[in-house]
């Protein structure tokens, strides 16, 4: 094809680079060994991130990753294989990467969208999805998943009571603070690592008040105690954006995911919908802290000192499990809100290939 050494790997690496990562973390960086292989060296933010305790949020985005390669490598007419070092530890895992030459691969149409699939986060049309439209998301996720459907005002206020109680646990969790004080960019309608935050879903002056509060974890609690501090923003990020939208959603697992490659899976799985979401032109938001609780309920996973907040995340993982069906919850890797927008004018970035190339896990 008349490329240089690496030229095409970068190229593949330069349009997989945009896969979302759970506060555009990017929990990912490459090393180059040839121009047909190259190694992922992944990692997960367990050890200082609430909603990752387990790892499974980063690694579900590196299956999704996975999946952005494998699309950006059939644009050039390549077939990307993975294998993952059986010696790298859990935390930090490890995929060699090679790429050959296809002559029966076909170009997936889902390239395109690569660079344009992003987070919106404000209230959309509450237009219901089509038959059609439904079709190609419970298509796009492979045989090994399924999607659970929420739709129609009435299931909508149920999930908006959901996400309302969700956001209260996530404003007064100590453990939360760490995560939620350092991912955002102040005034900022991009940011190549963090979120922006235009993008976060708040007023002007809501946004202000809270760059305010996340200077200490006191401010924070002062405005939960005193002045109602969860009441604005849960209006504003989880019962306006819930009831806003054409239908809440799980993508839900055959099987209960158990080791790193099913989490691979569901991530490659979700990749896919959420790329055939951009292709219908529609908007996604993702909405994993209830799953996230409630896995760390079923699981006896601690995640806070705070017996009172605890008995409240039991709360959250009942209602739930009413929402979206218990067995369903029980084997949901993802959830989320879809319907049809505007695009979000605010988006996090990513870093260069040259960035993630060069910078250290």
């Amino acid at each position: 094809m008349g490329n240089q050494p690496h030229s095409i790997i970068e190229d593949i690496l330069n349009a997989a680079r945009w896969t979302p990562s759970g506060d555009n973390m990017q929990t990912w960086r490459f090393e180059l060994i040839d121009s047909r292989h190259f190694v992922v060296h992944g990692y997960d933010t367990r050890d200082h991130c609430v909603y990752d305790l387990q790892g499974h949020a980063s690694q579900m985005a590196l299956g999704a990753l996975q999946e952005s390669i494998a699309i950006a490598a059939s644009h050039y007419g390549y077939r990307a294989q993975f294998q993952l070092r059986a010696d790298s530890p859990e935390t930090k895992p490890t995929i060699d990467v090679t790429i050959a030459e296809d002559v029966n691969i076909s170009p997936d149409p889902l390239f395109a969208f690569l660079p344009i699939r992003s987070v919106q986060r404000r209230p959309l049309k509450t237009t219901p999805l089509s038959a059609q439209q439904k079709a190609a998301l419970e298509q796009a996720v492979g045989g090994a998943y399924s999607v659970r459907w929420v739709e129609g005002l009435g299931n909508r206020w149920q999930a908006a009571k959901l996400m309302f109680m969700n956001g209260k646990l996530r404003l007064t969790l100590p453990e939360a603070f760490r995560t939620h004080s350092t991912v955002i960019e102040w005034n900022a309608q991009f940011s190549d690592d963090k979120i922006p935050d235009q993008a976060v879903g708040l007023d002007p002056m809501a946004t202000r008040l809270m760059q305010w509060a996340m200077h200490s974890w006191q401010r924070v609690a002062f405005l939960n105690t005193y002045l109602s501090g969860t009441v604005l923003p849960g209006l504003e990020l989880d019962v306006l954006p819930s009831l806003g939208c054409a239908a809440h959603f799980a993508l839900v697992a055959n099987s209960q995911a158990q080791s790193i490659q099913d989490y691979f899976n569901a991530g490659r799985a979700l990749q896919r919908f959420w790329l055939t979401v951009t292709q219908l032109n529609l908007q996604l938001q993702p909405e994993m802290t209830p799953l996230i609780f409630s896995g760390y309920i079923r699981d006896n996973v601690t995640f806070t000192q705070q017996a009172p907040l605890v008995s409240y995340a039991t709360k959250i993982t009942q209602r739930f499990e009413q929402v979206f069906g218990k067995d369903e919850t029980t084997r949901a890797v993802f959830v989320g809100r879809v319907g049809s927008g505007d695009p979000a004018s605010a988006r996090s970035l990513r870093l260069s290939v040259a960035q993630l190339l060069t910078a250290k896990a």
